[in-house]
């Protein structure tokens, strides 16, 4: 029945992220993407592609939700807590295009409340790792929130650092793939896309590189990680694709 339940949520967020997209061409100001302004190609839920590899490691980007991706660790992203921020719209997403609200859904409201309640502050880089026993509540083994610190403050620059932070948690875990949501559009911030994927695939092999040296210098072991899944909304996965491919290239030269 959870099963069941958690099907029909996914295909809910799913029609309503269908038409929702599909009934506009320009992104209205209320999302707060002044960045991004015309959307040139919406890319239908669950699409990936490998956009390359590096070290060994594939480069892949999903058109999915934190909650509904299926990897062996979840990465999400999240600002300090004000109150009804990933609920309000606008500066927020609206909730049929918000992954935050439907992690927080799948979690029974706990995202929100360890928000709230000052166990989890977000504080930059700042992180907590959750294992959800309930059957069926995140497609993802496991759960890591990594803070962002406060919203006013953001640089995109932060996502390398926030990266090599979730690099370096699913190296400790012995994750063999893990998924990234950087969520910021979720939470109502504009934020340069092709730019925060760059970044995020450039912290990532910076952490997985400084593994494959402890492993040569027989400090530690080698990791069993074989792919990184770096999430997007319809709107913007070509538009991250282009930062990834960029990172790749930029990696291998």
């Amino acid at each position: 029945m959870k099963i069941t339940k958690k099907i029909f949520q996914q295909k809910k967020f799913q029609w309503a992220l269908i038409a929702f997209f599909g009934s506009i061409t320009i992104l209205p100001s209320q999302v707060n993407a002044q960045t991004e302004p015309v959307i040139q190609k919406n890319t239908a839920i669950g699409t990936s592609k490998i956009w390359g590899s590096v070290d060994g490691l594939a480069i892949e980007g999903l058109v999915q939700g934190p909650s509904a991706a299926i990897s062996d660790l979840q990465v999400a992203c999240v600002f300090e807590y004000t109150e009804g921020d990933i609920f309000i719209s606008p500066p927020a997403l609206p909730a049929a295009l918000n992954g935050l609200v439907h992690l927080d859904e799948a979690l029974h409201g706990n995202l929100t409340e360890i928000r709230k309640s000052g166990k989890f502050r977000g504080h930059a880089l700042e992180t907590i790792l959750l294992a959800p026993i309930q059957s069926g509540e995140l497609a993802s083994k496991k759960l890591l929130l990594i803070g962002l610190g406060k919203r006013e403050d953001f640089n995109a620059e932060l996502m390398k650092d926030v990266a090599h932070v979730a690099m370096r948690e699913a190296l400790r875990l012995g994750a063999t793939n893990f998924s990234f949501a950087s969520d910021l559009k979720d939470a109502g911030v504009d934020s340069p896309t092709a730019l925060v994927a760059e970044n995020v695939v450039l912290g990532s092999i910076d952490a997985f590189r400084t593994q494959k040296w402890l492993v040569e210098k027989k400090m530690d072991k080698a990791p069993v990680l074989k792919k990184i899944t770096l999430l997007a909304g319809p709107a913007f996965f070509e538009t991250a694709g282009e930062g990834i491919k960029k990172a790749i290239f930029s990696l291998h030269n």
